[in-house]
């Protein structure tokens, strides 16, 4: 699908009329974002030519994912304990936005949350715009319509998590009306549609797909989604008053058993498997990773790319030079077993250039050394705080653009997934212990698993779970979910005091409440 997602986005001899794609009315400064294209308009008519033609249809859709990954990774990751930006002298101040993500002092006019809202509604709008056009032409492909539904699912997803109380514009507004444009609507709404759209898609989405095509939506990816929107479901129908930010927010019991059955439904498929190297996820070659079920593709060329790798790095530490940005708290790193290979993510110690392997020195002619501590958050020095290189560094990257793909699904989470709804349906049992184990054994040579024994109730294996969450999926945007979801979200951490409950949820951002008179502010702000 790298092929795929790499094309100019173009809807068979131009682009779906730009009022389908972003309403300026809603979506603030849409047109400027997509204004670089050539839009044409497109009659049914013209639809369904060739095969060709609905793969350009559907390129702009999935072309919003690599923006999202960036404004949903850093609102995810920089806002829990996982990851920090240190303003280092006159380097990664960027106006407070990034310590101010980690503290959790953000207002609505924070730039990052009108970022997601845009990337998020720009899927959407072209999800709508596609899905008019296949209306009027008479489509009857139901894999078609299933995939770009789910497409627009998964930006409402997004939209859940961050914002919770969104306007949900479905297929009775393909077009905006710019004198009424959409109210908010509740979050618990927002829940239920996207669980009754995902759950109306699996049965006509593919299982598979071969080819150039791996990476488009199947079953496996619908369904991950609804064993996330299930787990977190006491959360995800909930306004911040009403979720406990003091204690776990655990699923129901229907909730847990949907759950279940939708990571089962992943599990069963018998199309995903576990890499025997974790590490191989996260590989420069990692292109369709059999554990991958729901991926974001990316080239190592300019506007293709991912920049984990020099998000972390120090200046002298590869070609061109790396940002010296993000790293991760020492808790964090000590939470980790030493002999847990997934430990290897993180950068301490003597560092060393990427392309020739040499030990390196800071810009001072000192020798660069990574620590643990951090002095002072405002003003760092260049090694201070433990970096994180779970995507490797690119040798052949192009400006900073990687060619790592990135996972929003892995067949991995699917099992922590069901051991923690089994857990909160009937305590630890062994079956909610092998699953843990499952996950853990590639992690340790030798191995070692964990015991039933020594979880004696279902707090403690809660604990258990969360932390294994942490030790698979840490910088994989899942730890400010898992706090909220245990109570901890506004706990103090490192540069960061016990804050009011209302920063559960994001604030719908300034721009657009100016934009939008018929929008709500979430509580408390």
């Amino acid at each position: 699908m790298k092929d795929f997602i790499s094309r100019r986005p173009r809807l068979l001899k131009g682009i779906l009329v730009l009022a389908l794609l972003i309403p300026s009315s809603f979506v603030l400064h849409g047109c400027t974002d997509l204004g670089e294209d050539t839009f044409g308009i497109v009659t049914p008519d013209q639809f369904y030519e060739t095969d060709e033609q609905i793969i350009s249809a559907l390129a702009p859709v999935y072309s919003q994912f690599r923006s999202l990954l960036w404004s949903y990774h850093n609102l995810s990751q920089v806002s829990s304990d996982e990851t920090l930006v240190p303003t280092r002298g006159s380097d990664w101040f960027d106006g407070g936005r990034w310590l101010a993500i980690h503290r959790h002092t953000w207002d609505p006019g924070l730039s990052d949350l009108n970022g997601a809202w845009i990337d998020t509604y720009t899927g959407i709008a072209r999800a709508n715009g596609l899905l008019q056009i296949l209306e009027e032409a008479g489509n009857t492909d139901a894999a078609l319509n299933a995939e770009i539904r789910a497409l627009r699912a998964f930006y409402y997803f997004v939209l859940l998590d961050l914002f919770g109380n969104v306007p949900i514009v479905g297929d009775d507004e393909f077009v905006i009306d710019a004198e009424n444009p959409p109210a908010t609507e509740s979050r618990s709404a927002v829940h239920s549609f996207v669980v009754s759209e995902l759950t109306a898609a699996v049965p006509d989405l593919p299982a598979q797909w071969s080819g150039s095509n791996q990476g488009r939506l199947t079953k496996g990816a619908a369904n991950a989604m609804l064993a996330t929107l299930h787990l977190n479901a006491n959360v995800f129908t909930n306004n911040s008053s009403e979720i406990n930010t003091s204690g776990p927010n655990p699923c129901g019991q229907s909730d847990c058993q949907s759950a279940i059955a939708a990571a089962d439904a992943v599990i069963n498929s018998g199309l995903y498997s576990l890499l025997s190297d974790f590490h191989g996820n996260f590989a420069v070659a990692n292109a369709n990773s059999p554990e991958f079920v729901m991926e974001v593709q990316h080239l190592n060329q300019p506007g293709l790319g991912v920049n984990f790798p020099h998000r972390a790095l120090h200046y002298n530490q590869g070609s061109p030079s790396p940002w010296n940005g993000f790293s991760t708290l020492a808790h964090v790193y000590n939470a980790f077993d030493e002999d847990d290979a997934r430990r290897d993510i993180f950068l301490i110690g003597q560092a060393v250039n990427y392309e020739t392997g040499e030990e390196v020195d800071n810009r001072q002619g000192e020798p660069l050394i990574f620590t643990p501590e951090i002095n002072d958050v405002t003003n760092a020095t260049e090694g201070e705080g433990i970096r994180i290189l779970k995507f490797p560094f690119d040798v052949d990257n192009d400006g900073g653009n990687h060619g790592h793909d990135y996972a929003w699904w892995r067949l991995s989470e699917m099992y922590l997934i069901k051991a923690e709804a089994l857990n909160e349906i009937n305590g630890p049992t062994q079956e909610v212990v092998d699953l843990i184990n499952l996950v853990r054994e590639r992690a340790f040579d030798p191995d070692k698993p964990i015991a039933l024994s020594d979880y004696p109730d279902k707090a403690s294996m809660r604990d258990r779970i969360m932390n294994e969450r942490l030790f698979e999926l840490t910088y994989e945007a899942r730890r400010r979910q898992d706090l909220v979801r245990a109570g901890k979200f506004t706990a103090p951490w490192d540069f960061k005091e016990r804050l009011d409950g209302h920063l559960v949820l994001f604030p719908i951002p300034q721009t657009q409440l100016d934009a939008n008179p018929n929008l709500t502010q979430n509580p408390g702000y």
